[in-house]
């Protein structure tokens, strides 16, 4: 009995670098089981119907390296788990996330195959990984496949679970800055760095964006109030509490005025250029449902503009335009709106499209009266009704703003007490001052959103998530602490403790998880193994963490991941080719050297990776490290540091019962061997190589040599 099928028979979430990446990915374990007798040249019309489904696969470059590269690979022939790998990608591309890391392996079991593939969200890639099994048999079996269902599934599950493309662009540009990011929830709060150097969004608020400030800008008459004190123009208008109040205060105020909620936001319940008491009364009733009072105000004639502040300046600005329909003298209003505006691809209630559509409510019914019009009315052919006053601020004129315009609107934001606001300004001309136009600013809003800003329907985009980063980390800041990580065969847990002992006599507040516990501060605050994922990111989570040093096995980077990007100092002690893990499929020397160089990967350019010069396998590693390398040995200076000193790297040794620090041909001696207590109380064969490693990253992280060497004599 033959099993031509493709079973999905565990996946591993792995959540942080791993030897596959830096970034999290799904690990499929997929058995193809006598599929691996059919690779896709041996099944007729299989890649036909496969590009027939996804046509966009001719972009996957794959092992060629050129487009439609997968394509010959298909028709070359390859087998079910590396089109797994392709087509789960290409579904999630589909439906709106970006492009991936993928990787098919063969297992040391016949038919069994590791799939990876890049996981921005775990649910949304096992999601696709399942819809793509079942494309992928479908077209091996020639039976049909509703690839648009598949899609849209996914395409919710990204709508509803992915980061919004506010805080997606935040965290896009920390990510071009390579400063470290961390999603906290379901929803958009997002930890960008670690430890006590981090900082907190919520789309486009931040961990500075006052409360106080929020409350003043949820209050539109407050906010007016106090806008007004300092000098900053705004419509004259005041609170009302009834329909007959509303049209009173218009009379007071003089025609034509604003009718809004006065703790509403997105444009929702506003009714601009009202001059009737029909109107006004009736935009009362519809105001109050949107909030908790109603606001009339003098009308300002002209645009409607969205600025965005950041810090202390104004970072975008955009334009709202109405919306118009012109008359054919067959269709009616609501035809030409549903046929002519509301099919343009740009609008709709998505967050992600930059234009509003046309709703058939309470604004439109107004906005036609005052023309004479209903909205099945047919209007003649040329003639022009306006069908949308605002909503549609999106047409980018940071370029024409006015410096007087960018100083007003600042200032107005730091009146309320916002590091981050959408300022709704109304300008006849942003490119001229306020005062001279009558200009003014009707609102101040926390937590702006930034797509039109992102996405304009007309004019450049403009850097916004930048400028947000530079304003939360400038200066260069990168929002990281320094980070030890060690792995190895043994010796890790005395290593780690030992680097956290010499880092916290320097006045550091340092996290430890290790096989021993989860420490703070040289304090217990979990028992048990705690070198794991979970443990390490509650420590990089800790606001009052300055320094962090992992202990990781071979089972953590295999099945979690490590939970930090980069560090700054990468040590592994020794690597035993015998330390292999079968449930997991490395059985090789060469399989557990690819999973323990994951912690050399690491490194960053201005860290240091600590290898073990007495093993080969761990001395190779040298060329795998982005920043410097310090060489240890306990056996004096072997060929792999002679050779490294002479090149005028760094190495630490023993010579003459002493440890050497040696930079070149400078030699200093740091301590005699017989003075450092632990050396003289473990009965652990390899404990000298591990004071070596420990020392090696004391040094790496510039710790002065006296205090290493008290760490040295003070450590238990």
């Amino acid at each position: 009995m033959t099993k031509k099928t493709i079973e999905i028979i565990d996946i591993k979430v792995l959540r942080g670098p791993s030897m596959w990446t830096y970034r999290p990915v799904l690990e499929a374990w997929v058995d193809i089981g006598d599929l691996e007798d059919c690779p896709s040249n041996t099944i007729p019309g299989f890649t036909e119907r496969l590009c027939a489904w996804l046509p966009t696969l001719i972009e996957h470059r794959c092992s060629y390296g050129e487009r439609g590269g997968f394509i010959k690979r298909l028709e070359e022939g390859t087998w079910p788990a590396h089109i797994l790998e392709h087509v789960t990608l290409e579904l999630q591309n589909l439906a709106g996330m970006p492009g991936g890391f993928g990787k098919a392996r063969e297992t040391n079991k016949r038919g069994v195959y590791k799939v990876v593939v890049r996981a921005w969200h775990e649910k949304i890639t096992k999601t696709a990984l399942y819809h793509a099994r079942d494309l992928v048999m479908a077209a091996i079996e020639d039976r049909p496949f509703d690839v648009p269902a598949a899609i849209k599934e996914i395409e919710d599950l990204v709508d509803s679970l992915y980061l919004g493309p506010s805080t997606g662009c935040i965290v896009d540009a920390a990510r071009e800055r390579r400063i470290p990011s961390n999603r906290l929830s379901e929803g958009n709060l997002v930890q960008l760095g670690y430890g006590n150097k981090q900082r907190r969004i919520w789309t486009a608020e931040t961990d500075s964006t006052s409360a106080i400030g929020e409350g003043i800008s949820r209050d539109k008459d407050l906010t007016k109030t106090l806008l007004a004190a300092c000098g900053v123009p705004v419509p004259e208008g005041r609170m009302v509490d009834s329909a007959s109040d509303a049209w009173e205060a218009a009379q007071d105020i003089g025609v034509p005025v604003v009718v809004k909620p006065y703790d509403g936001n997105h444009a929702r319940g506003v009714f601009t250029n009202l001059s009737t008491q029909v109107e006004i009364e009736k935009a009362y009733a519809d105001a109050l449902k949107e909030g908790s009072g109603v606001m009339v105000e003098r009308y300002i004639p002209g645009n409607e503009h969205r600025l965005l502040v950041v810090g202390k300046k104004v970072v975008a600005a955009a334009k709202g335009e109405s919306a118009w329909v012109k008359g054919d003298g067959k269709r009616s209003i609501r035809d030409l709106i549903n046929e002519e505006i509301n099919t343009d691809p740009r609008r709709g209630d998505a967050e992600i499209l930059p234009l509003s559509p046309v709703l058939f409510d309470t604004m439109l019914e107004l906005e036609l009266s005052r023309q004479n019009l209903t909205i099945d009315a047919i209007p003649t052919i040329g003639q022009e009704v306006l069908v949308q006053r605002s909503g549609n601020m999106a047409f980018e004129v940071t370029h024409l703003m006015h410096p007087d315009v960018a100083e007003q609107v600042a200032l107005a934001a730091r009146v309320v007490g916002l590091d981050i606001a959408g300022v709704d300004l109304v300008a006849q001309d942003i490119s001229r001052p306020l005062e001279e136009q009558g200009a003014a600013i009707v609102e101040v809003n926390a937590g702006p959103g930034l797509i039109m800003h992102l996405k304009p329907a007309v004019g450049e985009p403009q850097p916004v998530g930048a400028a947000i980063v530079e304003h939360l980390f400038p200066d260069g800041a990168n929002g990281r602490i320094p980070i030890v990580g060690v792995t190895g065969s043994r010796g890790k847990t005395m290593v780690a403790q030992m680097v956290t002992h010499l880092m916290q006599l320097t006045g550091l507040k340092v996290g430890l998880a290790c096989s021993k516990g989860a420490f703070f501060n040289q304090r217990l605050q979990t028992t048990g193994n705690c070198a794991n994922w979970t443990s390490a990111n509650r420590i990089l989570l800790n606001r009052q963490v300055e320094a962090a040093v992992f202990e990781n096995d071979s089972r953590t980077i295999l099945n979690e991941g490590l939970a930090y990007d980069r560090c700054t100092v990468g040590i592994v002690t020794s690597l035993d080719p015998n330390d292999t893990v079968p449930e997991c499929a490395i059985v090789e020397p060469e399989h557990i050297y690819n999973v323990m160089r994951t912690q050399v990967d690491l490194v960053l350019p201005s860290g240091a990776a600590i290898l073990n010069a007495d093993d080969e396998a761990v001395a190779k590693m040298a060329e795998l490290s982005d920043g410097e390398v310090i060489f240890i040995s306990k056996y004096g200076q072997n060929e792999t540091t002679q050779k490294h000193l002479q090149q005028g790297g760094k190495a630490i040794f023993t010579e003459n019962e002493k440890i050497v620090l040696a930079h070149g041909p400078d030699k200093t001696v740091l301590t005699n061997i017989s003075s450092i207590p632990v050396l003289q109380s473990s009965s652990k064969a390899h404990a000298l190589e591990n004071v070596l490693a420990a020392v090696g990253a004391a040094w790496a992280l510039n710790i002065p040599k006296d205090i290493i060497v008290a760490g040295l004599q003070t450590y238990n």
